[in-house]
Protein backbone atom coordinates (compact mmCIF):
# COMPACT_ATOMS: atom_id res chain seq x y z
CA UNK A 1 0.00 0.00 0.00
CA UNK A 2 1.28 3.46 -0.90
CA UNK A 3 1.26 5.98 1.95
CA UNK A 4 0.01 9.25 0.46
CA UNK A 5 1.61 11.20 3.32
CA UNK A 6 4.93 10.56 1.56
CA UNK A 7 4.01 12.96 -1.27
CA UNK A 8 4.13 16.73 -1.61
CA UNK A 9 1.76 18.20 -4.21
CA UNK A 10 3.99 17.62 -7.27
CA UNK A 11 4.61 14.05 -6.16
CA UNK A 12 0.95 13.43 -5.42
CA UNK A 13 -0.06 14.94 -8.79
CA UNK A 14 2.36 12.62 -10.58
CA UNK A 15 1.07 9.62 -8.65
CA UNK A 16 -2.53 10.49 -9.52
CA UNK A 17 -1.56 10.88 -13.18
CA UNK A 18 -0.20 7.33 -13.08
CA UNK A 19 -3.59 6.30 -11.70
CA UNK A 20 -5.28 8.02 -14.65
CA UNK A 21 -6.62 10.90 -12.51
CA UNK A 22 -6.56 14.64 -13.21
CA UNK A 23 -4.30 17.04 -11.26
CA UNK A 24 -7.15 18.69 -9.35
CA UNK A 25 -7.87 15.37 -7.64
CA UNK A 26 -4.42 15.51 -6.01
CA UNK A 27 -5.23 18.95 -4.61
CA UNK A 28 -8.54 17.69 -3.24
CA UNK A 29 -6.94 14.71 -1.51
CA UNK A 30 -4.08 16.81 -0.17
CA UNK A 31 -6.57 19.22 1.45
CA UNK A 32 -8.53 16.35 2.96
CA UNK A 33 -5.36 14.73 4.36
CA UNK A 34 -3.64 17.77 5.80
CA UNK A 35 -6.25 20.47 6.34
CA UNK A 36 -8.95 18.02 7.36
CA UNK A 37 -6.63 15.53 9.12
CA UNK A 38 -8.60 12.82 7.33
CA UNK A 39 -7.27 9.32 6.81
CA UNK A 40 -10.57 7.74 5.71
CA UNK A 41 -11.05 7.87 1.94
CA UNK A 42 -14.80 7.32 2.33
CA UNK A 43 -14.98 10.60 4.26
CA UNK A 44 -13.53 12.53 1.30
CA UNK A 45 -17.02 13.38 0.11
CA UNK A 46 -16.19 15.42 -3.00
CA UNK A 47 -14.25 12.55 -4.61
CA UNK A 48 -15.93 10.26 -7.10
CA UNK A 49 -16.92 6.91 -5.62
CA UNK A 50 -14.79 5.15 -8.21
CA UNK A 51 -11.72 7.12 -7.09
CA UNK A 52 -12.43 6.44 -3.45
CA UNK A 53 -12.63 2.74 -4.21
CA UNK A 54 -9.36 2.88 -6.14
CA UNK A 55 -7.63 4.73 -3.29
CA UNK A 56 -8.85 2.23 -0.70
CA UNK A 57 -7.48 -0.58 -2.81
CA UNK A 58 -4.07 0.92 -3.54
CA UNK A 59 -3.28 3.60 -0.95
CA UNK A 60 -3.32 4.53 2.72
CA UNK A 61 -2.93 7.65 4.87
CA UNK A 62 -0.81 6.37 7.74
CA UNK A 63 0.90 8.69 10.24
CA UNK A 64 3.02 7.26 13.07
CA UNK A 65 1.01 5.60 15.83
CA UNK A 66 0.91 7.03 19.37
CA UNK A 67 2.84 5.01 21.94
CA UNK A 68 2.75 7.43 24.89
CA UNK A 69 1.62 10.97 25.69
CA UNK A 70 2.97 13.14 28.52
CA UNK A 71 1.87 16.56 29.72
CA UNK A 72 4.08 19.02 31.60
CA UNK A 73 2.92 21.26 34.41
CA UNK A 74 3.64 24.24 32.12
CA UNK A 75 1.32 22.97 29.37
CA UNK A 76 4.01 21.43 27.16
CA UNK A 77 3.00 18.10 25.62
CA UNK A 78 5.28 15.32 24.42
CA UNK A 79 4.29 12.36 22.29
CA UNK A 80 6.28 9.19 21.70
CA UNK A 81 5.31 7.91 18.25
CA UNK A 82 5.88 4.42 16.86
CA UNK A 83 7.96 4.29 13.68
CA UNK A 84 8.29 0.52 13.50
CA UNK A 85 10.54 -2.32 14.71
CA UNK A 86 10.40 -1.05 18.27
CA UNK A 87 11.71 2.43 17.43
CA UNK A 88 10.05 5.57 18.73
CA UNK A 89 10.47 9.27 18.01
CA UNK A 90 9.49 12.22 20.20
CA UNK A 91 7.48 15.26 19.17
CA UNK A 92 6.88 18.23 21.47
CA UNK A 93 4.19 20.93 21.47
CA UNK A 94 4.99 24.18 23.30
CA UNK A 95 2.02 26.51 23.91
CA UNK A 96 2.65 30.23 24.33
CA UNK A 97 0.41 33.27 24.61
CA UNK A 98 0.73 34.30 20.96
CA UNK A 99 1.66 31.05 19.23
CA UNK A 100 1.83 27.30 19.46
CA UNK A 101 5.07 25.66 18.37
CA UNK A 102 5.53 22.03 17.35
CA UNK A 103 9.05 20.61 17.60
CA UNK A 104 9.45 17.86 15.01
CA UNK A 105 12.01 15.04 14.74
CA UNK A 106 13.73 14.12 11.48
CA UNK A 107 15.70 10.97 12.38
CA UNK A 108 15.56 8.03 14.78
CA UNK A 109 18.38 9.11 17.05
CA UNK A 110 21.27 11.20 15.71
CA UNK A 111 24.69 10.41 14.30
CA UNK A 112 26.42 13.72 15.07
CA UNK A 113 27.40 12.91 18.67
CA UNK A 114 27.19 16.42 20.15
CA UNK A 115 28.47 15.74 23.64
CA UNK A 116 25.88 17.76 25.59
CA UNK A 117 22.81 16.32 23.83
CA UNK A 118 20.82 13.38 25.18
CA UNK A 119 19.56 12.50 21.70
CA UNK A 120 23.13 12.17 20.48
CA UNK A 121 23.85 9.69 23.27
CA UNK A 122 21.04 7.41 22.05
CA UNK A 123 22.82 6.40 18.86
CA UNK A 124 21.36 6.44 15.36
CA UNK A 125 19.06 4.03 13.57
CA UNK A 126 17.79 5.62 10.34
CA UNK A 127 16.30 8.65 8.62
CA UNK A 128 12.57 9.21 8.94
CA UNK A 129 10.42 8.98 5.83
CA UNK A 130 8.41 11.97 4.61
CA UNK A 131 5.27 10.37 6.06
CA UNK A 132 6.97 9.97 9.44
CA UNK A 133 8.11 13.60 9.47
CA UNK A 134 4.91 15.26 8.24
CA UNK A 135 2.92 12.64 10.14
CA UNK A 136 4.05 14.25 13.39
CA UNK A 137 2.37 17.50 12.33
CA UNK A 138 -0.63 15.59 10.99
CA UNK A 139 -1.04 13.72 14.27
CA UNK A 140 -0.50 16.71 16.55
CA UNK A 141 -2.82 18.89 14.47
CA UNK A 142 -5.56 16.31 14.82
CA UNK A 143 -4.91 15.76 18.53
CA UNK A 144 -4.86 19.46 19.46
CA UNK A 145 -7.82 20.55 17.34
CA UNK A 146 -8.58 24.24 16.87
CA UNK A 147 -8.91 27.32 19.07
CA UNK A 148 -12.30 28.81 20.04
CA UNK A 149 -11.82 31.13 17.04
CA UNK A 150 -11.55 28.07 14.78
CA UNK A 151 -7.84 28.65 14.21
CA UNK A 152 -5.20 25.95 14.27
CA UNK A 153 -3.46 25.56 17.60
CA UNK A 154 -0.12 24.94 15.85
CA UNK A 155 1.13 28.18 14.29
CA UNK A 156 4.87 27.43 14.11
CA UNK A 157 6.97 24.37 13.33
CA UNK A 158 10.62 23.92 14.27
CA UNK A 159 12.71 21.00 13.06
CA UNK A 160 14.66 20.85 16.30
CA UNK A 161 13.63 17.43 17.58
CA UNK A 162 15.59 14.21 17.31
CA UNK A 163 18.19 14.15 14.54
CA UNK A 164 20.01 16.52 12.20
CA UNK A 165 17.41 17.64 9.62
CA UNK A 166 19.91 18.40 6.87
CA UNK A 167 21.37 14.89 7.14
CA UNK A 168 17.95 13.70 5.89
CA UNK A 169 17.79 16.41 3.25
CA UNK A 170 15.45 15.11 0.56
CA UNK A 171 12.76 13.81 2.91
CA UNK A 172 12.92 16.95 5.05
CA UNK A 173 12.53 19.24 2.02
CA UNK A 174 9.52 17.27 0.78
CA UNK A 175 7.95 17.56 4.24
CA UNK A 176 8.72 21.30 4.26
CA UNK A 177 6.97 21.64 0.90
CA UNK A 178 3.84 20.12 2.42
CA UNK A 179 4.00 22.43 5.44
CA UNK A 180 4.29 25.48 3.18
CA UNK A 181 1.79 24.47 0.49
CA UNK A 182 -1.58 26.25 0.59
CA UNK A 183 -3.24 22.87 -0.06
CA UNK A 184 -1.27 21.44 2.88
CA UNK A 185 -0.74 23.42 6.07
CA UNK A 186 -0.20 26.84 4.47
CA UNK A 187 2.49 27.88 6.92
CA UNK A 188 4.65 30.93 6.24
CA UNK A 189 8.34 30.33 5.55
CA UNK A 190 8.98 32.67 8.47
CA UNK A 191 7.05 30.33 10.77
CA UNK A 192 8.94 27.18 9.82
CA UNK A 193 12.47 26.90 11.19
CA UNK A 194 15.08 24.33 10.22
CA UNK A 195 17.86 23.78 12.73
CA UNK A 196 21.28 22.50 11.74
CA UNK A 197 24.56 21.80 13.50
CA UNK A 198 26.33 23.22 10.48
CA UNK A 199 26.12 20.94 7.43
CA UNK A 200 27.47 23.54 5.04
CA UNK A 201 26.73 21.94 1.62
CA UNK A 202 23.18 21.14 2.67
CA UNK A 203 22.67 24.70 3.94
CA UNK A 204 23.47 25.90 0.43
CA UNK A 205 21.06 23.38 -1.09
CA UNK A 206 18.30 24.40 1.31
CA UNK A 207 18.81 28.05 0.38
CA UNK A 208 18.29 27.19 -3.28
CA UNK A 209 15.49 24.63 -2.98
CA UNK A 210 13.35 25.56 0.02
CA UNK A 211 14.55 28.49 2.14
CA UNK A 212 12.91 28.75 5.54
CA UNK A 213 13.95 30.43 8.76
CA UNK A 214 17.30 28.97 9.82
CA UNK A 215 18.69 28.22 13.27
CA UNK A 216 22.31 27.16 13.64
CA UNK A 217 23.39 25.18 16.69
CA UNK A 218 26.55 27.14 17.42
CA UNK A 219 27.37 26.52 21.10
CA UNK A 220 30.98 27.75 20.92
CA UNK A 221 32.87 30.92 20.01
CA UNK A 222 35.96 29.22 18.55
CA UNK A 223 37.00 26.03 16.78
CA UNK A 224 38.92 24.65 19.77
CA UNK A 225 35.81 24.42 21.93
CA UNK A 226 33.41 23.56 19.13
CA UNK A 227 35.59 20.71 17.87
CA UNK A 228 35.14 19.05 21.27
CA UNK A 229 31.41 19.55 21.84
CA UNK A 230 30.11 19.59 18.22
CA UNK A 231 32.28 17.09 16.31
CA UNK A 232 30.82 18.17 12.96
CA UNK A 233 32.93 21.31 13.34
CA UNK A 234 35.98 19.22 12.46
CA UNK A 235 34.44 18.79 8.99
CA UNK A 236 32.97 22.29 8.59
CA UNK A 237 34.85 24.75 10.87
CA UNK A 238 33.48 28.11 11.92
CA UNK A 239 34.97 30.11 9.05
CA UNK A 240 33.13 27.90 6.54
CA UNK A 241 29.97 27.91 8.65
CA UNK A 242 29.83 31.71 8.92
CA UNK A 243 30.34 32.02 5.15
CA UNK A 244 27.45 29.60 4.60
CA UNK A 245 25.26 31.68 6.92
CA UNK A 246 26.02 34.81 4.90
CA UNK A 247 25.13 33.00 1.67
CA UNK A 248 21.91 31.68 3.17
CA UNK A 249 20.70 35.17 4.03
CA UNK A 250 20.55 36.00 0.32
CA UNK A 251 17.57 33.62 0.10
CA UNK A 252 16.14 33.46 3.61
CA UNK A 253 12.63 34.72 4.49
CA UNK A 254 14.09 36.41 7.57
CA UNK A 255 16.98 38.85 7.49
CA UNK A 256 18.89 37.15 10.28
CA UNK A 257 20.21 33.77 11.39
CA UNK A 258 19.32 32.48 14.85
CA UNK A 259 22.32 31.11 16.68
CA UNK A 260 21.42 28.58 19.37
CA UNK A 261 23.90 28.53 22.23
CA UNK A 262 23.63 26.02 25.09
CA UNK A 263 25.26 27.46 28.22
CA UNK A 264 27.69 24.95 29.74
CA UNK A 265 29.27 25.89 33.06
CA UNK A 266 33.03 26.34 32.78
CA UNK A 267 33.05 25.36 29.11
CA UNK A 268 31.64 28.15 26.94
CA UNK A 269 30.00 30.65 29.31
CA UNK A 270 32.73 33.14 30.29
CA UNK A 271 32.53 36.84 29.31
CA UNK A 272 35.60 36.31 27.13
CA UNK A 273 33.66 33.69 25.16
CA UNK A 274 30.90 36.25 24.61
CA UNK A 275 33.43 38.76 23.33
CA UNK A 276 34.79 36.14 20.93
CA UNK A 277 31.25 35.53 19.68
CA UNK A 278 30.81 39.21 18.90
CA UNK A 279 33.90 39.08 16.68
CA UNK A 280 32.84 35.80 15.08
CA UNK A 281 29.45 37.07 13.88
CA UNK A 282 30.34 40.69 13.17
CA UNK A 283 29.33 40.41 9.50
CA UNK A 284 26.44 37.93 9.96
CA UNK A 285 23.07 39.54 10.82
CA UNK A 286 21.82 37.36 13.64
CA UNK A 287 20.21 36.96 17.01
CA UNK A 288 21.34 34.75 19.86
CA UNK A 289 19.17 32.31 21.75
CA UNK A 290 20.95 31.37 24.98
CA UNK A 291 19.72 28.00 26.20
CA UNK A 292 20.09 26.71 29.76
CA UNK A 293 21.69 23.27 29.66
CA UNK A 294 19.15 20.60 30.52
CA UNK A 295 20.92 17.88 32.52
CA UNK A 296 20.63 14.18 31.80
CA UNK A 297 22.35 11.22 33.50
CA UNK A 298 26.12 10.99 33.05
CA UNK A 299 26.27 14.00 30.75
CA UNK A 300 29.47 15.35 32.30
CA UNK A 301 28.18 18.93 32.03
CA UNK A 302 26.49 21.37 34.39
CA UNK A 303 24.10 24.25 33.76
CA UNK A 304 25.58 27.74 33.86
CA UNK A 305 24.45 29.79 36.84
CA UNK A 306 22.03 32.67 36.38
CA UNK A 307 24.75 35.25 37.07
CA UNK A 308 27.00 33.75 34.41
CA UNK A 309 24.17 33.74 31.89
CA UNK A 310 23.31 37.35 32.70
CA UNK A 311 26.94 38.49 32.39
CA UNK A 312 27.27 36.63 29.08
CA UNK A 313 24.05 38.18 27.78
CA UNK A 314 25.14 41.66 28.87
CA UNK A 315 28.38 41.45 26.87
CA UNK A 316 26.45 40.51 23.74
CA UNK A 317 23.79 43.17 24.23
CA UNK A 318 26.33 45.89 24.92
CA UNK A 319 27.90 45.02 21.57
CA UNK A 320 24.53 45.59 19.88
CA UNK A 321 23.50 41.94 19.51
CA UNK A 322 19.88 40.81 19.89
CA UNK A 323 19.76 38.20 22.66
CA UNK A 324 17.04 36.08 24.26
CA UNK A 325 17.42 33.59 27.08
CA UNK A 326 15.21 30.61 26.39
CA UNK A 327 12.79 29.73 29.14
CA UNK A 328 13.09 26.05 29.89
CA UNK A 329 9.83 24.31 29.03
CA UNK A 330 8.79 20.72 29.64
CA UNK A 331 11.87 19.68 31.59
CA UNK A 332 9.72 17.77 34.08
CA UNK A 333 8.81 15.34 31.25
CA UNK A 334 12.27 15.44 29.56
CA UNK A 335 10.83 17.51 26.70
CA UNK A 336 13.26 20.42 26.95
CA UNK A 337 16.03 21.26 24.50
CA UNK A 338 18.60 18.45 24.25
CA UNK A 339 16.55 16.01 26.31
CA UNK A 340 14.65 14.16 23.58
CA UNK A 341 15.74 10.55 23.59
CA UNK A 342 12.91 8.62 21.99
CA UNK A 343 13.32 4.87 21.74
CA UNK A 344 16.17 3.71 19.52
CA UNK A 345 16.55 -0.06 19.18
CA UNK A 346 19.40 -0.57 16.70
CA UNK A 347 22.01 2.05 17.60
CA UNK A 348 24.85 0.48 15.62
CA UNK A 349 24.44 2.64 12.52
CA UNK A 350 25.75 5.80 14.17
CA UNK A 351 29.43 5.06 13.66
CA UNK A 352 29.10 4.18 9.98
CA UNK A 353 26.91 7.23 9.32
CA UNK A 354 29.27 9.54 11.19
CA UNK A 355 32.18 8.09 9.23
CA UNK A 356 30.38 8.96 5.99
CA UNK A 357 29.71 12.53 7.18
CA UNK A 358 33.23 13.11 8.45
CA UNK A 359 34.98 11.80 5.34
CA UNK A 360 32.59 12.66 2.51
CA UNK A 361 29.72 14.80 3.80
CA UNK A 362 26.20 13.74 2.81
CA UNK A 363 24.60 14.31 -0.57
CA UNK A 364 21.00 13.50 0.36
Amino acid sequence: MINLLDFDLPGLTEHFAQMGEKPFRAKQVMRWMHQGATADFDAMSDLAKSLRAKLKEQCTVQPPVLMREQASADGTKKWLLDVGTGNGIETVFIPEATRGTLCVSSQIGCALECTFCSTGRQGFNRNLSVAEIIGQLWWANKALGVTPKNERVISNVVLMGMGEPLANFDNVVTALNIMLDDHGYGLSRRRVTVSTSGMVPQMDRLAEQCPTALAVSLHAPNDAIRDKIVPLNQKYPLKELMAACRRYLNHAPRDFITFEYVMLAGVNDAPQHARELVQLVQDVPCKFNLIPFNPFPNSGFARSGSRAVQAFRDVLQEAGQVVTVRKTRGDDIDAACGQLAGQVQDKTKRSETWQTISTQGLTS
